[in-house]
């Protein structure tokens, strides 16, 4: 039948996520979907298909999307064209990595922040530096999104959820840090300068701003 415009990643699913990747998974496929512009997206994973089942969600590098259809390797998702603007997934080939997360379960613990896996934009990586067994990341992000950004707040980048650092709204970047064991668990590392990462600002922040309206 026809698919539903979750089915094809549109931000407007109900589910919940925690930023605490579960694991990185590999894209063993992209293909044009006949039914609409977007792309049909196949990850092979582990963890992220223990429970799973079609209908399910499940966030690649912190979008919340779909599962239309699952074995015990890999699972398949639609992604719209809208999606594939606002976020680094259109960049995607068969091999590259990505960050996996399940839905959270409403009686589970949250380790990170509430994350709803809409993400607001791409950034872009500008400069990392080592400081002893830690990693710093700067990142370049939409002017838009900067008063979003504080330091010390919440942020979630391809999936991750991190705490901002530094943060200079005039030009436009912010950074974190990536803890030793953090860096072995997640896609960013694995990021040249110039490379692209999906940014989801803290949703508490817009609800604030809403209400001072």
């Amino acid at each position: 039948g026809r698919r539903t415009r979750e089915q094809h990643g549109v931000a407007g699913t109900k589910a919940m996520f925690t930023g605490i990747v579960e694991e990185m998974g590999k894209v063993e496929e992209l293909q044009m979907d006949l039914m609409t512009p977007g792309v049909t997206l196949t990850v092979s994973g582990d963890v992220v298909l223990q429970g799973a089942y079609e209908g399910c969600s499940i966030a690649v590098n912190g979008v919340c999307l779909t599962v239309t259809k699952f074995d015990k390797k890999q699972f398949t998702v639609g992604v719209a064209p809208e999606t594939l603007r606002l976020t680094n997934l259109g960049d995607l080939e068969p091999g590259s990595p990505v960050n996996l997360e399940r839905a959270a379960a409403i009686d589970g613990r949250n380790s990170g922040h509430m994350v709803q896996g809409h993400v607001d934009n791409v950034g872009t990586i500008v400069e990392t530096w080592p400081d002893d067994e830690s990693l710093f990341v700067k990142v370049a992000a939409p002017k838009e999104l900067m008063r979003y950004i504080v330091p010390k707040g919440f942020i979630a980048i391809d999936g991750t959820s991190l705490t901002v650092c530094e943060v200079n709204s005039a030009e436009s970047w912010f950074t974190f840090m990536l803890v030793a064991y953090t860096q072995q668990h997640i896609i960013i590392p694995k990021k040249a300068v110039g490379g692209k990462v999906n940014l989801e600002v803290d949703v508490m922040s817009k609800y604030v701003e809403r209400s001072m309206d």
